[in-house]
């Protein structure tokens, strides 16, 4: 072998070291054994062997430079050679967002930080505001590799006073921005340096983008990278089919407003193994949308989350709040929840609530849980930050909480054991089986000593 070709295979041998290549269909087999419920192992995205440098388009990862537009180019590049994959080496890479094409992976390399840019105005197309990173009815797309995406939402988020310092309110209050509700919140509204891009600070409120949005796209693969600080959601799957989720690290304050981690929406066939999550909201949930428009979308089905650890959470594992289209075969099985709020939460309300069938969550352990470890919130109101909730008056699209099956959880330190809110005519056929629940005030909500109806315990420890 001459010079020439060794080194190109040398390369070939580091670029499959390094996680550029897809995992092949089948790597995933290994979990799907002994399920109680028939799931579909996803197809993990095909990706061709093209792979080109952001440098090569122009890139500068100084940490300065805007590289928005070498982003684009080099993903315009590949989309004419038929796909392939983007390497971003290591470096501070500023951007403004990204839009994925057909066949594309984005691969961060180790120590490669991609950082969007906290100019808002960067994000604004036709009159919409674009998330850092999208696509929409693509196919074979994946974002891989050992770097960082960080989505720079402290310029973006509202700061309730109660949840910050005053060390870190000065902080924010040094940024600009605007106070409102006589000092209680905080608005990145008029910061320093910054163009707004609404009216005012309630309107550009409404505006927050999401971190990754992926809509209506089929064989998604997101697997090792780091996703942190996101101005509102972190990883929102949308109605898309075939999805893998792999050893993800999703990070962002405890107090970030509607910082969610993995939001999965109408998706089937899906797989969220070996992640890390520790958030501002919700940790791991699914969501069906709400009301009478979610009928046009199908249910969320057919999910596996295996092996994975939430810290800080509003919850560790969540349906809800809208889920009108409704959540089927879903197993939830050998997690970690740590520090979360709640444990299990199951939460709707009138108007966004469907229907929940074959659910089964097993071997799950929690500690410092300091809410309920497990809770079905039937009268869920959602409040916006700054604004007042309301419950809706309707009697259309109620939640139904039923035949969903806990067993083998062990949860030491949650405030309350198990707990039901709202209708309770709406939480039937839930069974919990071989479960110890050590609880620091009370046992059951709304009795102490009782466990509520509609609630089957068989060989469950409260103590």
């Amino acid at each position: 072998m001459n010079i020439s070709k060794l080194r190109i295979s040398i390369f070939a041998l580091s670029l499959v070291m390094a996680g550029a290549l897809p995992v092949q269909a089948g790597d995933y087999g290994r979990y799907y054994t002994d399920l109680p419920v028939a799931l579909v192992e996803p197809n993990v995205p095909s990706i061709p062997d093209n792979t080109v440098n952001l440098k090569d388009f122009g890139g500068v990862g100084d940490g300065v430079t805007l590289n928005t537009e070498a982003f684009a180019k080099a993903i315009s590049a590949l989309e004419k050679r038929g796909g392939g994959h983007l390497l971003v080496p290591a470096g501070v890479w500023l951007t403004g967002p990204i839009s994925l094409k057909d066949r594309i992976d984005l691969h961060l390399e180790k120590n490669a930080l991609v950082l969007f840019t906290p100019d808002k105005t960067a994000y604004l197309k036709d009159g919409k505001v674009q998330s850092c990173i999208s696509a929409s009815k693509r196919k074979d797309i994946s974002i891989t590799g050992e770097g960082v995406l960080d989505g720079n939402g402290s310029y973006w988020r509202a700061v309730k006073r109660s949840k910050v310092s005053d060390t870190e309110w000065n902080d924010y209050k040094r940024m600009g921005g605007t106070e409102a509700d006589e000092g209680n919140l905080w608005y990145p509204f008029n910061l320093n340096g910054f163009d707004n891009i609404a009216s005012d600070f309630k309107a550009q409120e409404k505006m927050r983008t999401h971190m990754i949005r992926f809509t209506d796209c089929e064989r998604v693969l997101v697997k090792g990278v780091t996703i942190q600080n996101s101005p509102k959601f972190h990883l929102i799957p949308t109605r898309c089919n075939h999805v893998v989720i792999d050893g993800v690290t999703v990070r962002c304050p405890w107090n970030a407003q509607n910082g969610d981690g993995i939001d999965l929406s109408c998706c089937q066939d899906v797989l969220v193994v070996n992640c890390s999550v520790d958030v501002g909201d919700d940790g791991i949930c699914l969501k069906a949308g709400g009301g009478a428009a979610a009928l046009k979308y199908p249910p969320v089905a057919r999910v596996l989350i295996r092996g994975n650890k939430v810290f800080h959470a509003h919850g560790g594992f969540v349906i809800g709040s809208e889920f009108s289209a409704g959540v089927e075969d879903v197993v939830v099985c050998g997690n970690v929840f740590s520090g979360t709020d709640t444990g299990l939460r199951f939460k709707s309300g009138p108007g966004r609530g469907g229907k929940t069938a074959r659910i089964y969550i097993f071997d799950i352990f929690m500690n410092g849980i300091k809410d309920q470890a497990v809770v079905f919130e039937a009268s869920y109101v959602d409040v916006p930050v700054g604004r007042k909730g309301q419950q809706s008056a309707t009697q259309d699209f109620l939640p139904e909480f039923t035949d969903i099956h806990i067993r083998n959880v062990i949860c030491r330190d949650a405030r309350i054991g198990i707990s039901v809110a709202g209708n309770l005519q709406t939480v039937h056929d839930i069974t919990l089986e071989n479960c110890t629940f050590y609880c620091t005030e009370s046992c059951f909500f709304p009795t102490s000593d009782t466990a509520p109806a509609g609630l089957q315990l068989k060989e469950v420890k409260m103590l």
